[in-house]
C-alpha cells in the first residue's frame, strides 16, 4: 500500500491576500497541483484538499492541502487533516513564506522552531512537536525595521514577480523530490 504524504501551503485565504508575499506558500501548492495534475476540493473541515496517485510520485499517494483558518491558526486544520488521514509526521511537509531569507532562497528543514512565523507556530502548537519538516520560501528582507507586516502583506516587486513562477517551480521541485527521496537528500539538493 502507498505510504500518504500531505504537502501544505500556508496562506490566507480571499482576494484581500491574493498575490502577497505572504501567500506564497498556497502560490507553491498551486504550481505543485498543476504538475501532479491534481484538483483543489473542499474538504471536510475548513480547507481545500487534491489528492491522489501521480506519476511523478510513484510509491505515495500525494495530499495537497491549502487551510482556510487564517494563517495564524492553520495548525488546527492541519491536525484534522493528520488525524482523519493518519499521516505519519515526518511524511507532513509545510511550505510558508519567511521575510528572514532572500527572495528566491529555499530552505528545507526536518525539524526546529517556528522562527517566528505564527503560521508555524500554530502547526508546532496543534501538532505537539517540532519535528515537522518544513520548505521555507525566501519572500524577501529588505524593508525598514517595524514594517514586517506590512512587507509580508505586500505584492512582490515588477522584477520579483518575474522571477517567481521559476521560483515557486524550483519549491515544486522540492516538495516532489521531498516524497519520493526524503528530506535529507532534498535538503542537500536544494538547500544553497
Amino acid at each position: 500500500m502507498a505510504e500518504k504524504y500531505l504537502i501544505v501551503g500556508l496562506g490566507n485565504p480571499g482576494p484581500r491576500y491574493a498575490n502577497t508575499r505572504h501567500n506564497a506558500g498556497f502560490d507553491v501548492l498551486e504550481r505543485l497541483a498543476e504538475r501532479l495534475e491534481l484538483d483543489f476540493r473542499a474538504g471536510k473541515g475548513e480547507y481545500l484538499l487534491a489528492a491522489g496517485a501521480t506519476a511523478a510520485t510513484p510509491r505515495a499517494e500525494v495530499m495537497l492541502m491549502k487551510p482556510l483558518t487564517f494563517m495564524n491558526n492553520s495548525g488546527w486544520a492541519i491536525r484534522q487533516v493528520v488525524d482523519y488521514f493518519r499521516i505519519r509526521l515526518q511524511h507532513v511537509l509545510i511550505i510558508f513564506d519567511d521575510f528572514q531569507l532572500p527572495f528566491g532562497k529555499l530552505r528545507l528543514r526536518s525539524r526546529g522552531s517556528d522562527g517566528g512565523h505564527n503560521g508555524m507556530a500554530s502547526v508546532i502548537q496543534h501538532l505537539g512537536t517540532h519535528e515537522v519538516p518544513r520548505l521555507r520560501l525566501g519572500i524577501g528582507n529588505e524593508f525598514a525595521k517595524g514594517e514586517t507586516v506590512k512587507h509580508v502583506l505586500s505584492s512582490f516587486s515588477k522584477e520579483e514577480q518575474e522571477l517567481a513562477p521559476a521560483f515557486f517551480d524550483r519549491a515544486a521541485d522540492a516538495a516532489i523530490a521531498f516524497v519520493n527521496d526524503g528530506v535529507w537528500p532534498t535538503m542537500n539538493l536544494f538547500n544553497s
